[in-house]
This record gives C-alpha cells, sequence and structure tokens, in this order.
C-alpha cells in the first residue's frame, strides 16, 4: 500500500514531523515556500555580521534531542548545544539589574536589592513554577487531545482544577510578589506564547522553572544551525524537501485529502500535514465547502497572538551591559499590553529585547563589533496601525530608548535590517502577522487550541503554534513529534 505523506511548512514542526515519519519508512514530501527551510527562523548574513531572524532562546533541548534519538541519531553529531548561565539580563527602569539564574540564592540575593519581601517568596514561587510545569507535561504537552474522551477525563478535569485556569498569570504573581520589577521580570514569560500577563492563565509561571532550572541555552554558529541540522537529518531518511515550492491548493476528494496543488504541479498524497497557522491554511488552502468547521465567522473569532517588530544592527562597538539574552523593561509593564491588545498601536514605551549571539561566539561579527537581534512586541495587523508609514520612525523611537539605556551608536551601524509584522505575514502567512498563531489571552485559546486533526478534511493534519500543545520552539517542535509518532501509527497499522 501507498503511503506517502506531503508536509506544508518547513519549520521547526514540519522538520520534526518529518524526520519521526520517515524513520518508521514513510515517504516524504516537504513543501516550503520561502527560499530555505525554517519558517519563522531565518539566517541573515551581511557584511560579515551573522544574524538569526527568529527565535532565539532554546529551552527544553530534551525535545530537540528526542528528535534525533527517535531517528536512531545523536543531536550532537549534528549541532552543538551550550548553556548561558547566567540565562537572560534583566535591566529595570530604575536602573536595577537582575541575571536569570540557575542558582536560586543568587536570584534571591538580586531580587533583595531592591525588594526583600519578594526574595524572601522567590523559593516558593519556583517550587509552584515547578510543580506547573510537571503537571503540564504530565498531562498536556506529551500527548495528543484528539477525542473528547482524551480532553474530557476525570484525570483531564483534576489536571485543570489543579493548575487553576481561571487565575490569571499577574493574579499568581501578585499572591508572591509586590514589586513592579519582579512581577514584569516573571509576567513577561506571557509573552513567550504571544499573550498578555494580564489576561493568559497561571500555568505560563512554569516558564519560571523551564528557564531558570531546567535552563536556555545557545546554539554554536547561531540557533538556525538547528533547522539546518534537522534537514540534514530529514534528507539523511529519505524525505524530498522543495523549497521555493507555494501550495495553492489542499486537493479534497469525497471529504479525504488526495494531495496538494502547487505552482509546480500536483503532489499526491495518502495524509497532509500543515505545518503552518492553522487559521491561514483553512482560510488560503481549502475550498470553503471543506472547512464547515473552520469558516471565516470562526476565523474571525479566535483572536490573534502578539506579533514583533524586529531590528538587525550590525555595530562596531560592543556593550559591557549586555549578555547573550538582555531585556529592557519601561517604566511601567501593563500599559504595553492595553497598546497591543486593546488599542493594537505600537507601545508607546516597550519592552525591548536583544539577542547578542556574539556574546557566547567569536566570528558572528567582525572583530570589535557587535550583531544584535533587537525584537519590539507588535499587535497582530489591523487597520489601526499603518506600517508602510510608521516602520522607519518607530525604528527611530526603538533605537533612541536604547540610547537612553546606554546602547548608543546604533544609527551609524553598518548593517540596520528592519522586519515587520507585515514582512512576517508576507514570508509565512502567518495569520494577521501573527508569531504564535492564536493568543492565550483566555482560557479556551489556551487548553483549548485548534486540533492536530482536521474535523472537517479526513487525512488532514496540524503542527505549529496555532494548533496543540501551543507556542514557542520547543512545543512546535514536540507538536510534530506528536503528530508524527500517531500518524505513523494510522499508516502501518492500515
Amino acid at each position: 500500500m501507498s503511503r506517502k505523506v506531503v508536509i506544508i511548512g518547513a519549520g521547526f514542526g514540519g522538520l520534526s514531523c518529518a524526520i519521526r515519519l520517515a524513520s518508521q519508512g514513510i515517504q516524504v514530501t516537504i513543501l516550503e515556500r520561502q527560499t530555505h527551510v525554517g519558517g519563522k527562523l531565518q539566517q541573515v548574513e551581511r557584511n560579515g555580521y551573522h544574524f538569526d531572524r527568529g527565535p532565539s532562546t532554546i529551552t527544553m533541548p530534551s525535545t530537540f534531542r528526542s528528535v534525533f534519538e527517535h531517528a536512531g541519531t545523536q543531536m550532537e553529531d549534528y549541532v552543538q548545544l551550550y548553556e548561558l548561565e547566567p540565562r537572560t539580563r534583566n535591566v529595570f527602569a530604575d536602573g536595577t539589574v537582575v541575571d536569570l539564574s540557575g542558582k536560586r540564592e543568587w536570584m534571591e540575593e538580586q531580587i533583595a536589592v531592591y525588594s526583600p519581601e519578594d526574595a524572601l517568596r522567590y523559593d516558593a514561587f519556583m517550587d509552584e513554577s515547578a510543580a506547573l510545569y510537571a503537571e503540564a507535561d504530565r498531562h498536556f504537552l506529551g500527548k495528543l487531545l484528539l477525542t473528547a474522551k482524551d480532553k474530557y477525563n476525570l484525570q483531564m478535569l483534576r489536571s485543570l482544577l489543579r493548575v487553576r485556569p481561571a487565575v490569571k498569570l499577574n493574579q499568581l504573581l501578585r499572591s508572591y510578589f509586590s514589586h513592579p520589577n519582579t512581577l514584569a521580570l516573571f509576567g513577561r514569560y506571557a509573552t513567550y506564547v504571544g499573550s498578555s500577563p494580564y489576561q493568559a492563565p497561571s500555568i505560563f509561571a512554569m516558564m519560571g522553572h523551564v528557564e531558570a532550572d531546567e535552563g536556555v541555552y545557545g546554539v554554536k554558529g547561531g540557533t538556525y544551525e538547528l533547522i539546518k541540522a534537522m534537514a540534514k537529518l530529514a534528507e539523511e531518511k529519505g524525505v524530498r524537501i522543495m523549497t521555493g515550492t507555494e501550495v495553492r491548493q489542499i486537493i479534497v476528494r469525497h471529504g479525504k485529502v488526495i494531495g496538494v496543488d502547487t505552482d509546480r504541479g500536483f503532489h499526491e498524497a495518502d495524509q497532509v500535514v500543515a505545518n503552518g497557522d492553522v487559521l491561514s491554511v483553512n482560510r488560503l488552502l481549502l475550498a470553503p465547502e471543506h472547512r464547515k468547521q473552520m469558516s471565516d465567522g470562526r476565523i474571525r473569532k479566535y483572536e490573534p497572538s502578539i506579533s514583533g517588530y524586529v531590528t538587525l544592527a550590525g555595530v562596531r562597538k560592543q556593550y559591557d551591559s549586555l549578555l547573550h539574552h538582555t531585556v529592557f523593561f519601561p517604566e511601567r509593564y501593563e500599559p504595553e499590553f492595553e497598546h497591543i491588545f486593546r488599542e493594537r498601536r505600537m507601545p508607546l514605551d516597550p519592552t525591548i529585547y536583544i539577542c547578542y549571539s556574539g556574546y557566547s561566539e567569536a566570528g558572528m561579527a567582525p572583530a570589535g563589533a557587535s550583531n544584535l537581534f533587537i525584537l519590539v512586541n507588535a499587535p497582530y495587523l489591523s487597520d489601526a496601525w499603518n506600517w508602510e508609514e510608521q516602520t522607519e520612525r518607530y525604528g527611530e523611537l526603538v533605537l533612541d530608548k536604547l540610547e537612553q539605556r546606554g546602547i548608543t551608536g546604533l544609527k551609524q551601524s553598518d548593517v540596520l535590517i528592519r522586519y515587520t509584522p507585515q514582512d512576517i505575514e508576507r514570508d509565512t502567512l502567518a495569520h494577521q502577522g501573527s508569531i504564535y498563531g492564536i493568543s492565550s489571552n483566555s482560557v479556551r485559546q489556551t487548553f483549548s487550541r485548534p486540533g492536530n486533526k482536521s474535523r472537517d478534511v479526513q487525512g488532514l493534519w496540524y503542527v505549529g503554534g496555532t494548533t496543540h500543545p501551543g507556542g514557542g520552539t520547543p512545543i512546535v517542535t514536540l507538536s510534530g513529534q506528536l503528530v508524527g509518532e500517531q500518524l505513523a501509527s494510522v499508516l502501518n497499522d492500515s
């Protein structure tokens, strides 16, 4: 029996799924519309400066390692990860600096500089963070929720009650901390899934454990090396990767997928896996009569996640105040999310994140220079903000803010590239330019995301940030593994 799978999209989820399937002897073709694999993670090289445009904070390394191990190989034979300690530098408007660390005593000492009361509560918070992660890992992250029985059983109900889904992240944080610096430090974890700490459920406090206890990692040669390693492994397993190939439509006959039509011809398939935004896939690639459960009206009801405004700066300076990861917080944190989600406009005083991989590894920039990936949270695309008019002006505002925080000379950079939510939508077809698919600003959108298996079309599957188990690089990679395992079982048993 023929066992052909076509995967649309060569991001972390698509590559992960392809490797799992091909390792089970299944014929896999990946179709990627961009000229290079990687999805939202792309590599940019200019004038001796090396940048990763996209995800830069790598956590949960065991998730990536399992991709290689299930394929009978070792990750270290393809790509090298190194642990960062401190994990991230956090710079507050009052001048206080907290370097996130796996050493709890040092964290308590740093927090005590501005709030002895918060420092006393740090250990208890981290214990709860670890408990939340264990609960999520046991009942949510590691399994597909394809049926009502999977989702609505006594064990799942008990787990949901333990993680208190109705409690917002900021509410949980306030039960431990009172100082604005600490609340912002850990509230930022909601943005890892494209959401607001004032709306997202408290489950995302688990990221405190993930980062501090499990570690934050760099990738030798840049984060894109992880994508290259996965693509290499996929091809070694027999996966055919076709870049520069635009999928025009998923072809359905009698309610079942039979293949995909592209600008380079038709590809027959027994099963199709879409590694892309579920909303965009349905809206753009499925005829309306084949997506009754994902109609245009249903799509409009989902709230998209945060997007991002990126500046790549190659500057002939080095900065003692920067680590590999550095975050500059504004004086007040909450207005940023009011601007983004309520007004759908860029924040007037944004949080600014900088990845400076050259801090950890020589050769990422010319001698004495810095390669800076600068990210500001942005609203998803709407009529409320015009990027055609505002790209340059807002870019100047970001550089001015950094100048005030001591990161000077950026306007005289050798390389200065800006990348907006419009560009994200154009390159990856992300729905309204969102980075993480849908937000996790409600219980429904957090715990009941669009499923990994189409409810309309037999043989159509989804991996990526919009679907279960959610957004973020390791979680998207995990979604590919889960779907690959399930789909391989389906095909090998048929």
